[in-house]
């Protein structure tokens, strides 16, 4: 079953960490690939912008609309992801647990599975 690890960043309580604690995320992210690859769970990995780059298009009265940024009242976003391929989903949320950001109070990952991945049968 393949699953998307949603990585939810706040930036305050990054901006709070230590140059040492940025730092361990960025290593422990490599570490937890490695894993992955190793285990043959890893399909694919981004890690997306600051949403102030970032733009979406709606539908507002039959007309396209192009505003700024994904959530203009919420302090956190979609940091990136990664999508995993793995048995079960007590391995998802295994997985997510080794991921640096799920042990910084007041960050999170959001395991939830893929319903339809191109490529594949349904």
């Amino acid at each position: 079953m393949k699953y998307l690890l949603i990585m939810n960043v706040n930036p305050s309580v990054l901006e709070a960490l230590s140059e040492e604690e940025r730092n361990a995320i960025g290593s422990g992210h490599e570490e937890f690939m490695r894993t992955i690859r190793e285990s043959g769970e890893m399909i694919s990995t981004n890690a997306l912008a600051d949403p102030s780059n970032s733009v979406v298009v709606r539908s507002r009265g039959g007309e396209q609309v192009v505003t700024d940024g994904p959530f203009a009242e919420s302090k956190e976003f979609l940091g990136g992801y990664y999508l995993i391929d793995c048995e079960t989903k007590e391995r998802a949320i295994e997985l997510a647990g080794m991921i640096p950001d799920a042990k910084i109070e007041g960050l999170g990952i959001e395991v939830r599975p893929v319903m339809f991945f191109a490529g594949s049968e349904m």
